[in-house]
């Protein structure tokens, strides 16, 4: 039997969505590891790191909400969600880059190298999200694409798997580090680092990154449109002059609230959309 995740099963009325938006926002605060929207039920799963986030959440949850939402604390255990959501992930194409499980990577090739001529990104699918089968994801990777990463630094907070770190030393960056608060996160972005020969450049640190000093040529953040709005003065200091930030795991409805509280210190270079989700790419100047 795998380790069983602390989870909160979350019901909102599917007729008022703007209580559904609330919600989301107030777990924001507890950092889950992630969330399942389902779109034929008014359920979210939020998943968390420990059993002490997740009843903290829901007590805040409770508090702020009351009667209006119902809360349900339940544990998943890891072999029913990776047989139940991540066996049947095949690769995915982004651009000029393929991100693949381990089981649909062509025989013969070189991680290292390419497949055809598109890098191979291998990710072993865990709880640590970033599979490339999310919208946010695919947006990052291919906004990644469109910036020159040549002999660069990169920093991906909230790192997940670790496939935008991995994919920035693909597409030229010299050196990453990825950050989590989640320390079996980091074991699996270890864990795929392995996979696609990253040796010493790339590196995974457990901590917050609003309590960390950092800094990067390219900051990576594809986090939620509350965190991004409430840490956009950490997120900026945290680009090198001449550098850009790319967030994305914001809705179009937040888009006034993020994308104002990054433009105060940085250039809007461009906003691209999947489905209801944004990604937006910064720039600061020399």
């Amino acid at each position: 039997m795998g380790r069983a995740w602390p989870a909160l099963d979350i019901y909102v009325p599917s007729c008022d969505p703007q209580l559904h938006e609330l919600v989301l926002t107030e777990l924001d605060d507890f950092q889950p590891t992630a969330i399942q929207e389902h779109d034929d039920t008014a359920r979210l799963r939020a998943f968390f790191a420990s059993t002490h986030s997740r009843d903290a959440a829901a007590r805040a949850l409770v508090s702020s909400f009351g009667s209006h939402i119902f809360v349900e604390s339940i544990a998943i255990e890891d072999d029913d969600w990776a047989a139940r959501s991540q066996a049947e992930l095949r690769a995915i194409t982004v651009g000029r880059i393929v991100v693949a499980p381990p089981w649909d990577v062509v025989p013969g090739s070189d991680p290292r190298t390419v497949r055809g001529s598109d890098p191979i990104v291998i990710i072993q699918p865990s709880m640590g999200f970033g599979t490339g089968h999310h919208a946010t994801t695919r947006l990052m990777l291919k906004t990644a694409q469109e910036l020159p990463l040549e002999g660069r630094t990169a920093l991906d907070i909230g790192c997940g798997s670790g496939v935008l770190a991995i994919a920035a030393i693909k597409l030229g960056a010299q050196s990453a580090v990825g950050i989590d608060v989640d320390p079996d996160a980091l074991e699996n972005a270890r864990e795929n680092a392995a996979l696609n020969d990253m040796g010493a450049s790339v590196e995974f640190a457990l901590g917050d990154f609003r309590d960390m000093n950092l800094s990067a040529d390219l900051v990576m953040a594809n986090l939620t449109g509350g965190l991004l709005e409430k840490s956009a003065t950490v997120l900026i200091e945290a680009v090198k002059p001449g550098g850009h930030l790319i967030v994305s795991g914001f809705m179009d409805s937040e888009r006034t609230a993020v994308v104002p509280a990054l433009e105060k210190q940085l250039s809007l270079r461009n906003v691209d959309g999947e489905e209801e989700w944004l990604c937006a790419l910064l720039q600061r100047q020399r």
